[in-house]
């Protein structure tokens, strides 16, 4: 079947929290014109098959380019996620570096409410909720499956429902193999949608983590926004520090610069770079 008459939408793929193409966390960003049914949105996200497929739709009546305030949302390949921060820095690289958007600052409508997006000098600012973890007792069969056998503390949040296991140092976060099959055995989705392993790192950076999500149909995340709404609260209370450089040692790599608001706000700053740009029929 050709493509005459289809309909079709711009799409891009990008890296994000990297100044580099192929290394930290690439994203799809889809632009809509209109509304589409939330299984179409699914199933272009399956498609892609990215950790996360965000889709950016305007919500003003004004020439794109001329537009503050989006609907933005964020589907891994199996499921609508609530929080995606390295998809919302990839949707604010689109509209800022290619539609070339005439504002400094943007404004996502999402699950998670009003998030902004600001063109600085050292990368583009993400304001996202913060979600400071409290300790709690290792659930042992998750310990376990990650293939974790000594921590110094665990602590969970709220509101993104990721689990943090501290563990002693950073060679224990770089070599972790977690069985994942094990790990999606375990029934906690509606708990717990993913895992942080942290520890203290080596300078230039405060601390690092990977990111494990099964339940969500992603393994291991390259470059975690999110889980960073949790880090760095966490961190900040162990080093009293309030701005903080990240590393996510996944294979790829990723960082990000975290700094705490008083608001219970957090803004994480980072960059990303588009690789690929085209159409996708419907």
């Amino acid at each position: 079947m050709g493509n005459t008459g289809r309909k079709t939408i711009s799409i891009y793929l990008v890296d994000a929290f990297t100044k580099e193409p192929f290394k930290g966390n690439p994203a799809a960003v889809c632009i809509l014109q209109n509304k589409l049914e939330d299984n179409i949105l699914q199933f272009i996200a399956s498609e892609m098959n990215l950790s996360e497929t965000a889709f950016l739709r305007s919500l003003e009546e004004k020439p794109f380019e001329e537009t503050k305030t989006f609907s933005l949302r964020w589907f891994t390949p199996t499921v609508e996620v609530p929080l995606c921060g390295h998809a919302t820095l990839a949707a604010a690289t689109v509209l800022f570096y290619d539609i070339n958007i005439l504002k400094d600052e943007l404004m996502f409508e999402t699950k998670s409410g009003i998030l902004s997006a600001k063109k600085e000098k050292n990368g583009i600012c993400l304001d996202f909720p913060q979600d400071e973890p409290i300790e709690i007792s290792p659930p042992q069969d998750i310990i376990s499956a990650i293939a974790i056998t000594n921590f110094k503390n665990v602590a969970y949040g709220k509101r993104t429902k990721i689990l943090l296991v501290h563990l002693f140092n950073e060679e224990d976060v770089k070599s972790l193999k977690p069985n994942y099959e094990l790990v999606k055995s375990i029934r906690a989705r509606e708990k717990i949608k993913g895992v942080i392993v942290t520890a203290s790192g080596m300078p230039p950076y405060h601390f690092i983590s990977r990111f494990f999500a099964p339940w969500v149909g992603i393994n291991e995340d390259p470059v975690t926004g999110a889980a960073h709404t949790v880090l760095a609260p966490y961190w900040s209370k162990i080093l009293k520090k309030k701005k903080m450089l990240a590393y996510q040692a996944s294979q790829r790599g990723g960082e990000l610069t975290v700094r705490l608001k008083p608001d219970d706000r957090i803004d994480l700053t980072g960059n990303a770079v588009i690789v690929l740009k085209g159409k996708l029929y419907l």
